[in-house]
């Protein structure tokens, strides 16, 4: 069991690396014309925010866990859902400012390495510390279930990703690149909803 000194420290760990990885997608949004996100002071400030923002929220969802429960676990959950959003969408936006794409298959496949290492995050941070499972003897059959939810969501999201910045024009006249990161947001939130559904009512049941 978690205290919540422990709670809030890993809660600020996990929100200081979602806010690195932030850094890549705010100098490719930045690129398109908005300066001041990829400006030092933003990007030197970027981990501290989120560090404070997680910890803030760890903390409302321990004090609404005082009549549901459920809160605090949603928002630990929450909270390693926003790293694992970070690495994906910093893993993507640096494959994009490296080869200046923005669309198509070959978004797909920028799509999946920044997957994969969200998966790994996802896998031992829902175990240890959200979910709490400290136990050994349903390791394997927890990560064989861990991975046939998480892959259906990883190729929804990638298939999702590369229709919207293929065949959808961008509206308001954002750019590829905005479009591109407005877009995945949009895809993360459903996968998201599938990845907790799943991991709550069927690979770490009863937690």
């Amino acid at each position: 069991m978690h205290t919540h000194r422990t709670d809030y420290a890993i809660g600020g760990l996990v929100g200081f690396f979602a806010g690195i990885f932030l850094i890549p997608v705010l100098i490719n949004i930045g690129n398109q014309g908005n300066t001041i996100l990829k400006s030092y002071p933003v990007l030197m400030l970027a981990p501290w925010v989120m560090a404070v923002a997680i910890v803030f929220g760890v903390w409302l969802g321990r004090f609404l866990g005082r009549f549901l429960p459920f809160f605090l676990q949603l928002s630990k959950f929450g909270a390693v859902g926003i790293l694992n959003t970070s690495i994906d969408f910093g893993v993507l936006n640096l494959f994009s400012l490296i080869t200046g794409a923005t669309a198509g298959i070959v978004i797909g496949g920028f799509n999946i390495p920044g997957q994969i290492l969200a998966i790994a995050n996802s896998y031992a941070w829902n175990k240890y510390w959200v979910f709490s499972q400290n136990g050994q003897n349903r390791q394997e059959q927890d990560l064989a279930k861990f991975l046939g939810v998480t892959i259906i969501g990883l190729v929804l999201n990638s298939t999702l990703v590369v229709v919207a910045t293929t065949y959808v024009t961008p509206p308001f006249g954002l750019s590829g690149a905005t479009w591109l990161n407005v877009a995945k947001i949009f895809v993360t939130l459903f996968t998201l909803i599938w990845n907790f559904l799943g991991y709550k009512f069927f690979v770490f049941v009863g937690k």
